[in-house]
């Protein structure tokens, strides 16, 4: 398993192979749909973005509030195809990854690879897990979205998966291939 900062994904992102598992440290952005939305609402507008979003990772997910002494509540990953439709314009706009759960469409990989980027999957049903690894958590934008609202968080040890990788290799068109060739 490699380890790698947010701050050398970037240097680091044509070494890594779709099914590699990963553990990120650093800085990441969390938004779900409505946020996504909204961004490209305000991209579309001729508006900045809440963030500066150049080489920059968001993590699909809504947490679950915290309890008291918590950093943040179970911290899961959203399905990634809800952000579909808005991904290929963030890409466009220099974001070099996003984390979620789950396949995303052609027009994400493609733009992941125009921007020579990674999609990261993170394994549903473990959101008390991910949340041990946030260190810190605060609402930066959009805080009437409640539990959509954009995020920083900082993560240690992150675990994730390389699902899409800089070349646009796809993990779940690898794992149907297989599945179809046991069932041939």
């Amino acid at each position: 398993m490699r380890r790698i900062t947010i701050s050398e994904l970037k240097d680091n992102i044509r070494g890594l192979k779709t099914g590699e598992r990963v553990l990120l440290t650093g800085d990441l952005y969390v938004a779900r749909d409505a946020a996504h939305k909204r961004m490209t609402e305000a991209l579309a507008a001729g508006e900045g973005l809440p963030f500066d979003i150049s080489d920059q990772v968001i993590f699909y997910m809504g947490p679950c509030p915290a309890a008291p002494g918590e950093v943040i509540g179970p911290a899961g990953p959203t399905t990634s195809h809800r952000m579909d439709a808005y991904s290929p314009a963030l890409f466009e706009k220099g974001l070099l990854g996003t984390i979620g759960k789950g396949n995303v469409s052609q027009s994400v990989i493609d733009a992941i690879v125009v921007r020579q980027g990674v999609y990261f999957t993170c394994v549903g049903g473990t959101g008390c897990l991910s949340a041990d690894r946030i260190k810190s958590a605060e609402v930066i934008a959009y805080p009437d979205l409640g539990a959509e609202a954009i995020r920083h968080i900082q993560v240690e040890d992150f675990p994730v998966i390389v699902a899409v990788d800089s070349q646009g290799n796809n993990v779940f068109h690898e794992q149907r291939k297989i599945y179809q060739q046991t069932i041939e």
